[in-house]
């Protein structure tokens, strides 16, 4: 059995926060949000296989210890290593499940945050003259 359990580089790290509400950087965190999501769901299929193909070879190690005779400890602890890791892999289902509603939902909202801003956006930048702060006109 093989486990690839060793952090990977390069993607999934957490973004960080600012204070940057403006329309271009709500759109660009909320792809970032996407893309790492999308790349999260990936890996979380390819652990769930990977957890499902060793939960097998374990099962089948237990066949094969018992039936070499050997101590039943053997087998009990080596039968507990496959159920543990069918269970894992049933929650790791069910977390790759939860990844992509969230991708799907960060997809959604992008779309509406674009329907409802664009818009104001556009004209906004294409003033020369700048944009009072919110609250300007509230006085």
């Amino acid at each position: 059995m093989s486990s690839n359990l060793a952090p990977r580089t390069g993607g999934g790290a957490a973004a960080p926060t600012d204070g940057d509400n403006k329309y271009k950087a709500v759109q660009t965190k909320l792809k970032t949000l996407g893309t790492a999501m999308d790349m999260a769901v990936g890996e979380l299929e390819a652990l769930q296989r990977r957890m499902n193909t060793n939960a097998d070879r374990a099962l089948g190690l237990a066949v094969d210890i018992a039936n070499a005779e050997l101590d039943r400890k053997f087998v009990q602890m080596t039968n507990q290593v496959s159920v543990a890791l069918g269970g894992a892999a049933v929650e790791v289902r069910k977390l790759h499940e939860t990844a992509q509603e969230v991708s799907g939902l960060t997809d959604d909202a992008r779309r509406r945050h674009a329907q409802l801003y664009e818009a104001l956006d556009d004209i906004r930048s294409s003033r020369r003259e700048r944009t009072p702060k919110p609250g300007f006109f509230a006085h």
